[in-house]
């Protein structure tokens, strides 16, 4: 079945698997499905309606992966994304980030989802320092 992506949203609005809707909060509807930035259920964050889509994943070894998937190959999904492993500070990664998706003009409009994501993933990371705490001797 080949559709548009406008069809596709609708067809699969009430009945989606990646959809989860709480009687608690009305207002959101959350979604599960891949290369969902902020995790809502709407169209310009989908990802699986747009043929361009990021994601910014913890990778291995402290490091983050920002993964954008290629126009033409939406039919293999062994060589769909573009991957990219990032390790260096946080402020190189989101220049790396801004550039990837606003200068070369790729999405521009997920610049600003993309670099929460990757500020939420970076906090996640980090490890807290364990150990004796220091006691502060001026107010023993």
């Amino acid at each position: 079945m080949f559709c548009s992506n406008f069809h596709f949203r609708r067809l699969h609005r009430e009945s989606n698997l990646c959809s989860l809707n709480f009687k608690k909060w009305q207002q959101f509807r959350f979604s599960k499905e891949p290369n969902n930035l902020y995790n809502l259920h709407s169209y310009k964050y989908s990802g699986l309606a747009s043929k361009k889509t990021v994601t910014v994943q913890p990778g291995k070894d402290q490091s983050i992966l920002l993964a954008t998937t290629k126009t033409k190959k939406q039919n293999k999904p062994s060589t769909l994304l573009n991957k990219s492993l990032m390790k260096k500070e946080f402020h190189r990664m989101a220049k790396a980030v801004s550039n990837q998706l606003a200068d070369n003009y790729y999405r521009p409009d997920l610049k600003k989802a993309a670099l929460a994501r990757l500020s939420a993933v970076n906090r996640g990371l980090k490890v807290a320092k364990s150990g004796v705490k220091k006691r502060n001797r001026q107010h023993a």
